[in-house]
């Protein structure tokens, strides 16, 4: 009997269970299309002339990748993108009030809604489209390569995003950025902490949670995930109120 079949079909564990297989299948093609894309340009440029470079401009992704994930979470994701009445705002200002402004307050809304953990293939596909040539206007081994890495990141910090809302591990990076998280999804913590993978560029931009908050998150005692989990399980319709406020 499968463990699906155990659970009582009212119990949040099993709704927990449905909507993290909801949100592992838009993975899926995410995680395939890009890294198969990232895995031909690693095949390529190793193959070049200048294998070490193309190899330092990949790992390169990993930074670049963090401070691209903390402004498009802080300035488009929580952004808020009003209809302009100048003809000239009207198209571009119309799609961003129709594309992004409801994407990301719905996962706050409903932060374990297995359709809203993370974005799908199309989502990112016409930036991606635009980026991909625009790289190659330079050498293979370079620029390419750094947004192959960047691009990998990306895949792989959505998978982390669907771990903090949906899995516990003892690993204490994986308990830490849980709780950080996780407390930013309270109606204390939306204004803040839009690092996900790292909180460094919280701390370059002040947007990092007060001194108390993080030494309660800390985890040396042992209750990171606890706080998170009491402050969002209590705090889920504030924060619905609070997104629309901000």
């Amino acid at each position: 009997m499968s463990s699906d079949a155990r659970q009582p079909a009212g119990s949040f564990r099993f709704y927990k269970r449905r909507q993290a297989a909801i949100s592992r299948g838009m993975l899926y093609p995410i995680t395939a299309f890009y890294t198969v894309y990232s895995l031909i340009l690693i095949v390529l440029a190793l193959r070049s002339a200048h294998p070490y470079m193309a190899a330092a401009f990949f790992f390169a992704g990993v930074p670049t990748w963090t401070i691209v994930e903390y402004l498009f979470h802080r300035f488009v994701l929580h952004g808020r993108f009003k209809k302009s009445k100048k003809f000239y705002k009207k198209f571009y200002t119309g799609l961003a009030n129709k594309y992004l402004d409801p994407v990301h307050w719905e996962h706050h809304a409903r932060p374990t809604d297995g359709l809203h953990i993370s974005g799908e293939l199309k989502d990112l596909l016409p930036l991606f489209a635009v980026a991909v040539p625009l790289s190659f206007i330079f050498p293979l081994y370079t620029t390419p390569m750094l947004l192959a890495g960047t691009i990998q990141c990306y895949v792989a910090e959505e998978w982390v995003h669907h771990c903090i809302h949906f899995y516990n591990f003892r690993n204490r990076y994986f308990r830490h950025i849980k709780g950080y998280h996780l407390y930013h999804h309270s109606s204390h913590g939306i204004r803040t902490g839009f690092g996900i993978t790292s909180g460094f560029w919280d701390i370059i931009f002040r947007t990092r949670f007060p001194a108390t908050i993080r030494q309660r998150l800390s985890g040396r005692a042992g209750a990171s995930g606890l706080l998170a989990s009491r402050n969002i399980s209590g705090a889920a319709g504030e924060v619905t109120h609070a997104a629309r406020r901000s």
